[in-house]
């Protein structure tokens, strides 16, 4: 079966990490989480969904295993943090204008992981 990662490709997953930060990086709910280097930011997002999505291990060849709840503990995310977060990757996949059900189908990776990161 194709994985999401070869059905989108690394070019456009690139693009659509831009878009989700463009529009994040002035949220005014959830900008406030992410006030460090904006390209690490990009470059760490875009390397996690890559390997998340089913592509080459981009984040732990970098970074080491993903743990992404221990990297997320020292903010602080609730609902209120996870709901916003996710309308912006909505957002974002629409706007990216995807093919068939693939734009559903991304967003749809992402409410389970989304709800694990709440720690607070």
């Amino acid at each position: 079966m194709e994985t999401i990662y070869a059905k989108i490709g690394p070019k456009r997953l690139r693009q659509l990490v831009d878009k989700f930060y463009d529009i994040v990086f002035f949220d005014s709910e959830i900008a406030h989480l992410f006030d460090s280097d904006k390209s690490h930011i990009r470059d760490k997002q875009y390397r996690f969904l890559t390997q998340f999505l089913g592509g080459p291990g981009l984040y732990t060849e970098k970074f080491g295993h993903p743990k992404m709840k221990m990297r997320h503990l020292p903010h602080s995310i609730g609902e209120k943090e996870k709901d916003e977060w996710l309308r912006c990757m909505k957002r974002a996949i629409i706007e990216m204008n995807f093919e068939d059900n693939l734009g559903e189908a991304l967003y749809n990776c992402f409410p389970h992981v989304a709800q694990h990161m709440v720690n607070r």
